[in-house]
């Protein structure tokens, strides 16, 4: 006895609460106060949110339809034809790649990018490419040879860039590239020059592009950013060197000037090449180091006020001259700690988070993988041909024993065949580049995969947050579906419904006052006055006139428009002088003439048919439809308001 009234009161309890924290029901189906509010903010959020009790019962109605909406689209299971649900998973796809990070991780490499970013770096480098066919053990040997050459023989690091290095953009100045600063280079590049101090050389490295060997010539503070405005002269490569010679009249012509108090703007107008900002005045945005070629940078930090203007600077693009807008030195970090947030989850440093973030997952999902699955699969790749027509192709029955382990997650096992279906969809069944390496990156790819398909769906589980914009967006895209099937789509499909509609409300579509006709565009007087000539002629049809008077030498003499016009919104030629079935008086129109033949002439409206009035008719029976699915949808989710909780939250 005493259980079962503690249990009552428990219950009591629970659903007083309940109650008071529902702000209304539709059917039996309860919003609480928290998901009303939240979509409320939301739906405010670039205005003040009006917490009047108005307003909150004015968006009551139209969210309880909408949660209505949502409630027929799970009844009707939308969520799993193909559509909706390819839909729902490049969404969260997308979403989850912000929150498959190790937030500590980022925020350290935030702040590492903000330090490094106070100092700017003079580099050079040697760099040896790697491509997919690339031997890369003869690469790293090489790489390791020059090393040596430059540390242990003291040989001038200099040439042998001149020498190897396969960096065509610097080959040539001994492997200089200039200045750089933080997130302008990948992650391991940086890493290795900011590690190296003045003068001395890094150990080589590998990126992306190939093997490298760094050097650094000088270090210095950051100069932050600088904003100019520049005339340009361009001097294209197809011009040569007489090309660049009246440009260097042209450019010293135009410094002349402006010593002589012609104003910046007036020049840049008159003369400069760069289309992009010749409506500013020349401005550029603002750039940092190793934004720009090195003289025109050099040239734009070396103004000290503004207003300054510079001599003229010579870069592959033109001649140049610069003048200073304003300089912006390095901002706190508290006010671009976000901006640089962003830089960082899309730079190559962000793996690095990734990489941490999905070693904690494995970790806490019991992930083990079997080596031996791995090594057994390996010794099979013999079976892919070396030579012949079928040279590094393969299907997936070439290999055996499919059913072995190669790693398990959460319970779930995957299988030597599992990676193999990965591995030939991915490649399409021909392999590119040496087997054993291919085969090694593909199974790191396909690991990385399904343990990534894994933490997105834990996502929903895991953190409200992604669940609540997952849970936004597919009611969103279902709504879209739902309300495809039961207007919009269904007004363009439900032909006979469509016209059955029209016919009861046919007198809302009519013709104002107008004609029907065509309408000419001649090009010019001497067209207009053959055309007058040709139009006299009795049975000389539209197509005849245009085929006559659109000829090689002028293909648009002519243009012709049929239609029905309104005399409200055709005001091209006075409604007076169109009269049925002769041309109108000619009316000029900038350099061309404007004339009309009309059919018929309408001084009272007349009704549209069908088809002239299809468009509105949609239209129009797309809102009925909704309004009398709204209706129906109101009839079968009663909304009851919970007037105390409406009361408590209005403010």
């Amino acid at each position: 006895m005493k259980k079962l009234v503690l249990s009552a009161i428990l219950a009591s309890a629970f659903f007083t609460e309940g109650r008071a924290q529902t702000i209304f029901t539709y059917g039996n189906t309860p919003v609480s106060e928290s998901e009303f509010l939240r979509v409320y903010k939301k739906n405010n959020a670039t205005q003040k949110v009006d917490f009047s009790e108005k307003a909150i019962r004015d968006y009551i109605d139209p969210y309880a339809l909408f949660r209505m909406k949502v409630e027929e689209a799970n009844l009707q299971h939308l969520d799993t034809t193909s559509s909706v649900a390819s839909e729902l998973d490049n969404y969260r796809k997308q979403l989850s790649k912000s929150y498959l990070t190790d937030d500590e991780v980022t925020t350290r490499l935030v702040k590492e990018a903000y330090e490094r970013s106070k100092e700017e770096l003079h580099v050079a480098h040697i760099l040896l490419l790697t491509k997919p066919q690339s031997d890369t053990a003869a690469i790293k040997k090489q790489i390791d040879s020059l090393y040596d050459q430059i540390t242990m023989h003291k040989a001038d690091f200099a040439t042998l860039a001149k020498e190897f290095s396969e960096d065509k953009g610097s080959k040539a100045n001994g492997g200089d590239i200039g200045f750089m600063s933080a997130l302008q280079t990948v992650y391991p590049f940086e890493n290795a020059a900011y590690n190296t101090p003045v003068g001395k050389v890094s150990q080589p490295f590998r990126t992306q592009f190939g093997y490298h060997i760094v050097k650094v010539l000088e270090r210095r503070p950051t100069r932050g950013e600088v904003k100019v405005a520049h005339i340009r002269i361009s001097t294209p490569k197809s011009a040569g060197e007489a090309g660049v010679t009246a440009a260097r009249l042209r450019i010293d012509s135009v410094e002349t000037q402006l010593k002589k108090g012609a104003s910046f703007e007036s020049m840049v107008k008159k003369y400069s090449d760069d289309k992009f900002t010749t409506d500013k005045n020349g401005e550029m945005p603002a750039f940092g180091v190793g934004r720009m070629p090195a003289s025109f940078e050099q040239a734009a930090f070396a103004l000290k006020n503004p207003g300054d203007i510079s001599k003229p600077v010579q870069t592959d693009y033109g001649f140049h001259i610069l003048k200073l807008i304003e300089k912006y030195p390095l901002k706190p970090f508290d006010s671009v700690k976000k901006q640089l947030k962003i830089k960082v989850e899309n730079d190559s440093r962000a793996q690095q988070a990734r990489d941490i973030y999905f070693a904690k997952v494995k970790q806490n999902n019991g992930y083990k993988e079997y080596p031996a699955a791995y090594a057994s699969f390996a010794q099979q790749l013999s079976v892919i041909p070396d030579t012949g027509k079928n040279m590094s192709l393969f299907t997936k029955d070439m290999f055996k024993n499919g059913t072995n382990l190669m790693f398990t997650i959460g319970g779930k096992n995957y299988t030597q065949d599992d990676f193999v279906s990965f591995a030939f969809t991915t490649t399409r069944g021909r392999l590119m580049g040496p087997k054993d390496m291919v085969f090694r990156d593909l199974y790191s790819m396909y690991t990385t995969k399904v343990v990534t398909d894994f933490q997105e769906h834990k996502l929903v589980e895991e953190n409200p947050e992604f669940k609540s914009l997952m849970q936004e967006y597919r009611d969103g895209i279902m709504l879209f579906e739902l309300m495809d099937r039961n207007v919009w789509g269904k007004a363009s499909r439900d032909s006979a419904g469509l016209m059955a509609f029209y016919e009861t409300r046919k007198d809302k579509y009519q013709w104002e006052p107008g004609f029907k006709g065509s309408v000419y565009t001649f090009k010019n007087e001497a067209v207009l006055k053959e055309a007058e000539k040709l139009l006299a002629k009795k049975g000389m049809t539209n197509e005849e006139l245009v085929k006559t008077l659109n000829n090689e030498k002028q293909t648009d003499a002519v243009s012709i428009v049929q239609g029905h016009y309104e005399f409200s919104k055709f005001t091209d030629v006075p409604r007076e002088q169109i009269v049925a079935g002769k041309p109108s008086p000619a009316v000029k129109k900038g350099d061309k003439y404007i004339v009309v033949k009309a059919d018929e002439v309408f001084t009272t409206p007349v009704p549209k048919t069908f088809a002239e009035a299809r468009g509105y008719v949609i239209s129009a029976y797309q809102d009925n439809l909704e309004q009398e699915w709204n209706k129906a949808l109101r009839s079968k989710y009663p909304v009851k308001v919970n007037e105390e909780e409406v009361k408590k939250i209005a403010h």
